[in-house]
C-alpha cells in the first residue's frame, strides 16, 4: 500500500492527499515532520514533505510524487495524454509555485503566525504577487477549471497554493488577489467544495492545535 508522509496541515502534502482521494486509491498516512534529523533524512534528502513511500523506496518532491502517481497508478487521469496539453498543465503548476506560492510563503510568519517580517520582504512579496496572479490571469482558462474543461493537478496547486496567497493579500496588503479573476475565484470556491477537499479541509483543522502548539513551543 502507497504511504503518504507528512502532516495534515502542509499545503503541498494536501495536494498529494487530494490526488490519491480523487483517484481512488488506498494509502495510509504516516505522521512526519519536515527537519534535519538522521531520521527525517532518511525519508526525505532534504528533510521536508510530502514523501510518498512505495514498494522500492521513498519518492520526494510534490511535483515528482504528482506525475509518480499519474504514471503508475489507476484511476481518473490528473494529467492530460497530450503532450502539448500536458506540458500546459505543468506550466501552470510551475507558475503557480514559483511566482504566487513562494512570494507568498516569505510572508506566511507574519500573515498566520504573527511573526514580523522585515518590510522590505513584504514589500518584494506584494509586488511578485500581483506579477504572478497577472501571469496565471493570461495563462489560466478556467473554463471551468484552471487548464479547461478537467480536473488537473494544475488545480491542486491552485486551490492549495492560491488560497494560502490570497490569504496573505488580504492580511498584510488590505488586496483581494481574484478581484480581477471572478471565474477563478468561482473555480476557489467549487474546489473546496468538493467532498474530498472538504475530508482533507476537516483533517487539517482537527491537526491545527497541535500545530500551532509545537510553533509556539518553538518561538
Amino acid at each position: 500500500m502507497l504511504k503518504l508522509y507528512g502532516f495534515s496541515v502542509s499545503n503541498y502534502y494536501n495536494m498529494v492527499k487530494l490526488a490519491l482521494l480523487e483517484k481512488g486509491l488506498a494509502f495510509e498516512e504516516v505522521p512526519f515532520y519536515a527537519g534535519q534529523t538522521p531520521e527525517a533524512l532518511a525519508v526525505s534528502p532534504r528533510g521536508k514533505v510530502p514523501v510518498l513511500g512505495v514498494k522500492q523506496g521513498f519518492v520526494n518532491e510534490t511535483s515528482v510524487i504528482l506525475e509518480y502517481i499519474e504514471q503508475t497508478q489507476e484511476g481518473p487521469a490528473l494529467l492530460p495524454a497530450d503532450p502539448f496539453q500536458r506540458a500546459q498543465v505543468l506550466a501552470l503548476c510551475r507558475e503557480i509555485e514559483l511566482y504566487i506560492e513562494l512570494p507568498a510563503r516569505a510572508c506566511f510568519a507574519e500573515a498566520f503566525f504573527g511573526m514580523p517580517v522585515p518590510e522590505a520582504i513584504k514589500d518584494k512579496s506584494k509586488a511578485e504577487l500581483l506579477l504572478g496572479m497577472g501571469a496565471l490571469g493570461r495563462h489560466g482558462k478556467f473554463a471551468p477549471y484552471v487548464a479547461g474543461e478537467s480536473f488537473t493537478i494544475a488545480d491542486l496547486y491552485f486551490m492549495y497554493s492560491v488560497n494560502l496567497a490570497c490569504g496573505v493579500g488580504e492580511k498584510l496588503f488590505g488586496l483581494d488577489l481574484l478581484a480581477d479573476m471572478p471565474a477563478a475565484k468561482a473555480l476557489l470556491d467549487k474546489l473546496h467544495a468538493l467532498p474530498n477537499a472538504q475530508k482533507v479541509a476537516a483533517d487539517r483543522e482537527a491537526a491545527m492545535p497541535a500545530f500551532m502548539a509545537m510553533i509556539a513551543a518553538k518561538r
